[in-house]
């Protein structure tokens, strides 16, 4: 848990690095929604503002008048709980309010909330949602980054922009992990004083053979040897569902990249670069990432496989062993897995609109493990259930392989 002496500072800081990202925008780039996955810049900064708004000061501070009567309806994302909302699909259409106007809400909203912080009294209940509210905003900042990437990635002069952020960064030589067989803890301790979402909970028993870890996640020169051996003309590598999606959409490389004259280029926040082939791959979606494993005769890891690996768990009961001496180094790319999603025994829905953040996404969607360059400082840990469906590949997304038994 955050020291309540400390609430307000942290507070603060995290309202400024979502600003902070945006430094760099124009007022046009503000307003874009080129696919309904992408949320304008603008949305992002006044949808997290309407989170402090709506469940912190109306509720709890008598004096708070709403910014704006129609800021609900305009940022509220998908909480029924709450009311009407503006489709996804129209967030792109949202010229007014401002951004002037959307950095005037942030603005009142703090004001409010410095008050707030400094003079209640908060009951354990509240401190939780302010946390929750805290790592909210951290999920948008990341999503503001992809986000911002994907619109100016789509823009036909690929611009630079400066980001707070390391894209590409070549990886050191890591060993394998091996986790031995034997049966494991999974999920987040609902007795620690750590932050975690509901997700997590429900910590429980898992049963694990044998299982090897590439110690490297994929680099774009293995990726590129998977391309030009006609990986994404060949069905015997592809789900069916995968397939399909390869031939509707006419994907022949991971997103951002770019083949001219002959040479592949991607498109990064320094613009168009030549693609450095020791880096790990990354935007691909996990048809991608499953049929690359396909085709080296290997597989992707479950989402229990990776958690044991990364947190150097022991196995539990009679005959226990380590799993290993070694750690999965992580966090540069958000690892696809092989599972779906789906809830942890004995997960309940909380009441409310708390109750809308996670769980009924649980259809349709599959798990990625570890945290990615654009997941803010001290918003990642080993049992953290980040989770897509699997076309989708605007996040900084990467692969790691299991030897196959």
């Amino acid at each position: 848990m955050i020291a309540e002496q400390t609430l307000t500072d942290q507070y603060f800081r995290v309202r400024a690095h979502s600003e902070t990202i945006c430094q760099g925008l124009e007022t046009e780039d503000y307003v874009v929604q080129p696919i309904v996955d992408v949320s304008p810049p603008k949305w992002h900064l006044g949808h997290t503002t309407w989170f402090w708004e709506t469940f912190v000061l109306v509720p709890n501070a008598p004096d708070y008048r709403p910014f704006h009567d129609d800021f609900s309806y305009v940022f509220n994302s998908y909480y029924e709980t709450v009311g009407k909302r503006v489709l996804r699909t129209d967030r792109g259409n949202l010229s007014r309010p401002t951004v002037e106007g959307v950095y005037m809400y942030r603005d009142y909203v703090d004001e409010h909330m410095s008050r707030f912080l400094n003079k209640a009294e908060l009951s354990p209940e509240l401190h939780a949602l302010i946390e929750l509210g805290l790592n909210h905003e951290q999920q948008h900042q990341e999503l503001l980054i992809t986000d911002i990437k994907y619109i100016l990635g789509h823009n036909p002069l690929l611009p630079i922009i400066k980001m707070p952020i390391v894209e590409h960064l070549r990886q050191a030589i890591n060993p394998p992990v091996s986790i031995k067989e034997g049966i494991y803890l999974i999920g987040h301790p609902s007795t620690s004083q750590s932050f975690y979402f509901d997700n997590e909970l429900g910590q429980h028993k898992v049963y694990l053979n044998d299982t090897t870890l590439y110690g490297n996640l994929v680099t774009n020169g293995e990726y590129l040897e998977f391309i030009e051996a006609g990986g994404y003309t060949d069905f015997r590598h592809w789900l069916s569902d995968g397939w399909a999606w390869v031939q509707a959409n006419a994907i022949k490389a991971p997103l951002y990249w770019h083949q001219i004259d002959g040479e592949w280029w991607n498109y990064t926040f320094d613009g168009l670069t030549p693609i450095d082939l020791a880096v790990p791959v990354c935007h691909v979606s996990q048809y991608e990432a499953d049929a690359y494993a396909r085709w080296k005769g290997t597989r992707l890891p479950t989402e229990f496989e990776w958690e044991v690996a990364a947190v150097d768990s022991s196995a539990v009961g009679s005959g226990t062993v380590q799993t290993t001496s070694r750690q999965l180094n992580w966090g540069t790319r958000w690892e696809w897995t092989n599972s779906a999603y789906l809830p942890y025994p004995g997960f309940i829905t909380a009441a409310g609109a708390v109750g809308e953040y996670n769980g009924k996404f649980m259809s349709g969607q599959i798990v990625l493990r570890g945290a990615s360059v654009a997941t803010p400082e001290g918003h990642s840990r080993p049992t953290y259930r980040n989770f897509f469906q699997p076309d989708k590949r605007w996040q900084y997304t990467g692969i790691r392989l299991v030897e196959r038994a």
